[in-house]
């Protein structure tokens, strides 16, 4: 199982070897919410929320540039 370094607190964290660039995972050891930022080393990040699109905002479908007429 491949790991990193949380960058919090140090500790090694395991991934899933399917892991994707954007996945959130959690440190076991301090509880931090972490992004991958890269896959070839593992590298992970402190997540914001600015990492995570807000799906339960106000945006129409339009906004999306989705066309939602028949």
């Amino acid at each position: 199982m491949p790991t990193s370094i949380c960058p919090e607190c140090s500790e090694e964290v395991y991934v899933e070897a399917e892991i994707e660039q954007g996945d959130v995972v959690s440190c076991e050891e301090c509880g931090s919410k972490l992004v991958v930022v890269g896959l070839d080393p593992i590298e992970l990040d402190l997540e914001t929320g600015d990492d995570v699109e807000d799906y339960d905002s106000d945006k129409g479908f339009d906004d999306y540039g989705y066309d939602d007429h028949y």
